[in-house]
């Protein structure tokens, strides 16, 4: 089989043993990110990984956050949470990730928060200590070497340079049983598309942290934003459930009136 570009791996880990985060040269956060990471007892990893693989694959829409400083980074994931998102990417490269991680885990516990752009062991260690729950790595693999690791989700990325809507569904033919992340370049407006030619979810960036908002400090743009975002994957994956039980029935031969 040939190697295929553009994927990365995603791993899913249980909440870590309890931590304390300690200062970083990134700008100081307020007093309020002073806290300690708590784990779930062992008995609950396996548990726990299924759920966030379920938070991911039913959720349709992973937002995909990069800020300037700590403080916007909150401010901004909280008012997409707000606006409805169950599932939050944090790039590595944000400045004070790891305390933002911390104390949105804090705040929000039924949210399924990771981290972007992991390029190093240490970075998976501070990750999976400040309670994140998935990673992404842009590495460079075969895509079912990937999956048989143990990567529970593969991203496709970047998937608007390797032929957007149609690429997903070239590779989803012969991969049916691997769940896949659209990531890049992806508007509000073809989420349903990505969805219906086999992405389990798609990644949204700019989408919802819109740049020009980000810099205005426009929180009310943003949680609009992720609400229309959410809402558009609710309506796709739901098409897309409607639809299965109709494809299988034509595959049988079997009349659905």
């Amino acid at each position: 089989m040939a190697t295929l570009a553009g994927f990365s791996s995603c791993s899913l880990w249980c909440p870590s043993p309890r931590i304390s985060i300690a200062p970083s040269p990134s700008p100081p956060l307020h007093t309020r990110l002073r806290v300690s990471c708590c784990a779930s007892p062992k008995s609950s990893i396996t548990s726990t990984k299924a759920k966030t693989l379920s938070q991911i694959l039913d959720s349709g829409v992973i937002a995909c956050l990069r800020a300037n400083n700590a403080e916007l980074a909150m401010e901004a994931a909280s008012t997409a949470i707000r606006g409805g998102i169950s599932v939050l990417e944090i790039v590595r490269s944000t400045p004070g990730v790891f305390q933002v991680l911390c104390q949105l885990v804090q705040d929000h516990p039924t949210v399924a928060f990771g981290v972007g752009t992991v390029l190093s062991a240490e970075d998976v260690r501070n990750a999976k200590r400040a309670g994140a729950k998935f990673l992404m790595s842009p590495i460079m693999v075969k895509i079912f070497y990937a999956y048989d690791a143990g990567a529970k989700v593969v991203k496709v990325y970047p998937v608007s340079a390797l032929g957007g809507v149609q690429y997903i569904s070239a590779i989803k033919k012969p991969f049916p049983n691997i769940p896949m992340v659209a990531s890049q370049g992806i508007t509000i407006g073809l989420i349903g598309d990505y969805i219906a030619c086999g992405a389990a979810s798609v990644v949204l960036s700019d989408a919802i942290f819109d740049k020009e908002a980000m810099r205005q400090k426009n929180f009310d743009a943003i949680y609009q934003l992720a609400c229309l975002a959410v809402l558009r994957g609710k309506e796709a994956l739901d098409r897309k459930r409607q639809m299965t039980p109709l494809l299988a029935d034509s595959f049988r031969g079997v009349n659905p009136s």
